[in-house]
């Protein structure tokens, strides 16, 4: 057992120790000690003076960088997307000031820009499965092409979305075809609308720009494995529109922020099929990769694929090409006339069989 004494003892040795330690740091070793730790005061004062040079010069230098680069945009996209109309789908919560740049460097290409597209969360929300799946069905009669037997929902949906932005009327190629304007209706009407427009389309895109979150999407789920899920349901979701809109337009762009893993632009790259047939441009929310957009879709519509930004196994600069002009020609006044919208013709491939008519 511990006795009186020996905490006694305890006592008067810690405060013998910290009598020692007083007359030191009074005595002998006070300038020692004010020295060490005056100059290490000095030493990080200066380390974080010369942090903060280095911190303003780089940004300098950035600034100047981003300068140049938006100066010599301006020359780069010059042309490259002359009369093209390009629609712009935004896959979720996409950063304002990074859209705006993106379409701004659409239009200084010489596009204009058709549509602005939010998709919403019932795209690819879980709860909302069994209501996609039923509208998958009702939108088929308005396809053409249609999706494959085996073709998934989100397949499906993605060609509705397309179709819709893109199906002109064979008789007036500069208005959307009844049939795409009732696909785009079906899409955004009900209390759960799977898109919004930014305002009414009445043109058909000739491309489409689909730009991503610059994080990976949010999964829902709180159990690890289904969080997983959830966001590989979302990329591959994401995925069947890009490639989508590849086929059923002149050419599609998939733009994403930095490149990271958990990305759409990570996730079309990782797999093989995907990454042949879409075409990808990481960094757009800096100059850089917003100057890049355009020149993208210019090699895309020439038929050159590739995956544009900095890092490992990326292109930096896409290399463009003169494209020919988009052919607006109406169709042949000797078609058959239907009589129900107002003398537009009827039948033409690419409008579902629909008449054309006001999307």
């Amino acid at each position: 057992m511990i006795d009186f004494r020996y905490h006694l003892v305890s006592l008067i040795s810690v405060f013998l120790a910290l009598a020692v330690g007083i007359a030191l740091g009074a005595g002998p070793l006070k300038e020692t000690i004010g020295d060490t730790l005056t100059g290490q005061v000095d030493q990080l004062r200066a380390e974080k003076d010369a942090l903060r040079t280095d911190l303003d010069t780089q940004a300098s230098e950035l600034a100047a960088s981003n300068a140049y680069i938006a100066a010599a945009g301006a020359e780069l996209v010059d042309g490259t997307l002359s009369d093209r109309r390009v629609a712009v789908v935004s896959l979720g919560a996409v950063d304002g000031d990074a859209l705006t740049a993106v379409e701004s460097q659409l239009t200084d290409a010489g596009a204009t820009v058709s549509a602005h597209v939010t998709l919403d969360e019932a795209w690819t929300s879980t709860d909302l499965r069994t209501f996609r799946q039923a509208l998958s069905g009702s939108i088929l009669s308005y396809l053409d092409p249609q999706p494959a037997d085996d073709a998934s929902v989100d397949t499906s949906l993605a060609e509705a979305l397309v179709q819709g932005l893109t199906g002109a009327d064979p008789a007036q190629p500069d208005r959307l075809s009844s049939a795409a304007g009732t696909l785009l209706e079906l899409l955004t009407s009900g209390d759960s609308p799977l898109v919004t427009f930014g305002e009414e389309i009445t043109a058909p895109a000739d491309a489409v720009v689909l730009v991503a979150p610059t994080v990976a999407p949010d999964a829902v789920a709180t159990d690890a494995t289904a969080d997983a899920d959830e966001l590989q349901a979302v990329l591959d979701a994401q995925i069947a529109l890009a490639r989508v809109a590849q086929s059923r337009s002149e050419g599609a762009v998939v733009v994403d922020g930095p490149a990271t893993e958990g990305t759409l632009v990570a996730a079309i790259r990782a797999d093989e099929d995907a990454a042949a047939a879409v075409t990808t441009v990481s960094g757009a929310d800096a100059i850089a990769g917003q100057v890049s957009v355009p020149l993208a879709l210019n090699a895309r519509i020439g038929g050159t694929n590739g995956h544009y930004g900095y890092g490992e196994d990326l292109t930096t600069l896409p290399t463009t090409t003169t494209l020919p002009p988009v052919d607006r020609t109406p169709a042949s006044t000797g078609d058959v006339v239907d009589p129900g919208t107002d003398g537009t013709v009827d039948g033409a491939a690419g409008d579902g069989g629909e008449a054309g008519a006001e999307g």
